[in-house]
C-alpha cells in the first residue's frame, strides 16, 4: 500500500523569533491563513488517505500537530523523543510502517514548503510512487531550476529509464555551488535541484540503512518491535536518544547514488520555495509602493526593499530612510538585520539561547 509521512520536525532557526522551539516554522500561519504544515496535509489528502498519511514530529509538538490536522489519526502521529536528523526520523517512519505492511511504499515531504500548482505535484507524486515499487530502488525528486541558485543542492540526472522516461537515473548529489558553477548547472539541463522528498518502499530503506547504519538500524528495529506493547515508551526513551545525529542524504543517498541505477529522480516542474529563510519568507508576503515585503502595520518613508513582519497587527512599525532591512517584532523580542545577514539569524538564536537560558527560544 501506500503511504506518505510529513516531515514537521525541527524549530526553523532561521525564521527566528517569530519561530521558536515552543511554535516551530511549520505551525506557524505563513501563507493564506494556512501553516505550512497544513498546505503540505493539503497537498497529499487528494492522494491519500487520512489512515494513509502520518506525521513524524518532535514530541513536544504532538498536541499542536494534532490541533493543526484534525482528520489526522491520533496513531498516526510519530513522535521522537530528541531531533536526531532525517536519516532516523526515516529509519523511525519505515521501521513501524514495515511493521505494519511489510509491501509499503512510503513518500517522505518535508512541512516547510510552499509548492504550486498542486496538480503538477501530484502528478510527479504518482510517478514516484509507480516508480519506486521495484525492490531496492530509491527515488527523490528534483525541481526544475529557474535560476542559478547557490543556496541548494543539486542532483546529477543521467539516463532516462527504460520503463518511464519521464525519471531519470541519479548520477551524483552535489553540493551548494559557487556562483560560476550554479550558472553550469543551470545551462547543462541535467542538475535539477534537491527537493528534500523522497519514495521508496520500506524495506528498501531500512536495508541501505542496514548496510550504512547497522548501529542506528538494529535499534530502529527494536523500536519497532516494541511498538505494540508495554515497552513501546522504554524503548523509544532509552534508543532513539543514542542514535548518530546524521541526515538521510548523507547516510542512504550519496553512497547509494555510487551504485548504478540505484537511485532516481523524478523531475517535479513546479514553483518550489523551501521557505527556510526571512528573505525566502519574503517572496511569499505582499509588497507595498516602495519594494517592502510586509506582514505587519508598516509606516515607511523612503524605505525601500525591507523585510518587516510584525506578529501583533496593533503594533506600527515605523521606518524612516532604511533599505534592505529585516525587521520582525515579536512580544518579547526584535531582530534587526540586513539581508545579505540573513543566513546569521539562526548564529544569532543559539547566541541568544546560550545567554539567556533559551528565554527567548
Amino acid at each position: 500500500m501506500k503511504y506518505a509521512v510529513i516531515m514537521a520536525g525541527g524549530s526553523g532557526l532561521r525564521l527566528w523569533p517569530l519561530s521558536r522551539n515552543s511554535r516551530p516554522k511549520q505551525l506557524l500561519k505563513l501563507a493564506g491563513g494556512r501553516s505550512l504544515l497544513q498546505l503540505t496535509w493539503d497537498r497529499i489528502a487528494g492522494l491519500l488517505s487520512a489512515e494513509q498519511i502520518f506525521v513524524c514530529t518532535a514530541k513536544s509538538d504532538a498536541a499542536a500537530v494534532l490541533a493543526e490536522l484534525p482528520h489526522l489519526p491520533a496513531d498516526n502521529l510519530l513522535c521522537e523523543p530528541v531531533g536526531r536528523d532525517t536519516a532516523n526520523a526515516i529509519g523511525f517512519a519505515s521501521a513501524l510502517l514495515y511493521e505494519q505492511d511489510p509491501d509499503a511504499v512510503i513518500a517522505f515531504l518535508t512541512a516547510d514548503h510552499i509548492i504550486e500548482p498542486v496538480a503538477e505535484f501530484r502528478a510527479a507524486l504518482d510517478r514516484g510512487y509507480a516508480v519506486a515499487t521495484y525492490p531496492g530502488r530509491l527515488v527523490t525528486f528534483g525541481i526544475v531550476p529557474t535560476h542559478a541558485h547557490t543556496g541548494l543542492g543539486y542532483v546529477e540526472t543521467g539516463d532516462p529509464l527504460a520503463e518511464d522516461a519521464g525519471a531519470r537515473v541519479a548520477v551524483a548529489f552535489r553540493e551548494k555551488p559557487e556562483a560560476e558553477t550554479a550558472e553550469t548547472y543551470l545551462r547543462s539541463g541535467r542538475h535539477l535541484w534537491n527537493s528534500g522528498m523522497f519514495v521508496w518502499r520500506a524495506d528498501s530503506v531500512l536495508d541501505r540503512l542496514a548496510a550504512h547504519l547497522p548501529g542506528a538500524h538494529a535499534d530502529l528495529i527494536r523500536i519497532a518491535e516494541a511498538w505494540g506493547t508495554d515497552q513501546r515508551e522504554a524503548t523509544l526513551s532509552s534508543l532513539y536518544p543514542t542514535l548518530p545525529k546524521i541526515s538521510i542524504d548523507y547516510a542512504v543517498m550519496e553512497p547509494a547514488s555510487r551504485d548504478p541505477g540505484a537511485v532516481v529522480v523524478v523531475p517535479m516542474d513546479v514553483s518550489w520555495l523551501d521557505v527556510g529563510s526571512w528573505p525566502a519568507l519574503a517572496r511569499t508576503l505582499p509588497l507595498d509602493e516602495d519594494g517592502n515585503a510586509v506582514s505587519a502595520t508598516l509606516s515607511a518613508l523612503d524605505a525601500g526593499g525591507n523585510v518587516v513582519v510584525s506578529d501583533d497587527p496593533d503594533h506600527l512599525v515605523a521606518a524612516i530612510g532604511v533599505a534592505d532591512l529585516i525587521v520582525v517584532h515579536t512580544k518579547d523580542v526584535t531582530l534587526v538585520c540586513r539581508r545579505e545577514d540573513a543566513e546569521r539569524v539562526k548564529a544569532m538564536a543559539e547566541q541568544v539561547a546560550e545567554r539567556f537560558q533559551r528565554r527567548y527560544s
